[in-house]
């Protein structure tokens, strides 16, 4: 079992699309949330359940979806760090460099 750590980018990418998707709809940004957290907490076990990225073939970072999410992570020993979280349908931006 992996430690997660969330750093404040990832935190603070997260809080951007709720707050984005709350002007319509509450309920749908608190849920995105609560479906993001869930999703991560999953790697505790399974820290090899995302995929390469497409764009950074030979990267150690990885990532799995949440639509309309993508959540970036990286695994370091005993240590999952989620590094960013972007919208699917925006242009993938390395946060990594």
């Amino acid at each position: 079992m992996v430690e997660i750590v969330w750093t404040e980018p990832a935190l603070q990418s997260l809080d951007e699309i709720a707050d984005y998707i709350s002007l319509d709809n509450l309920k749908a940004a608190q849920a995105l949330v609560e479906k993001v957290f869930d999703r991560v907490e999953l790697l505790k076990n399974q820290p090899e359940l995302g995929k390469q990225i497409p764009e950074l073939e030979t990267s150690i970072y990885r990532e799995i979806i949440v639509i309309p999410c993508r959540i970036f992570y990286r695994l370091e020993r005993n240590c999952l760090y989620v590094v960013d979280i972007q919208r699917q349908e925006q242009q993938f931006r390395n946060p990594f460099f």
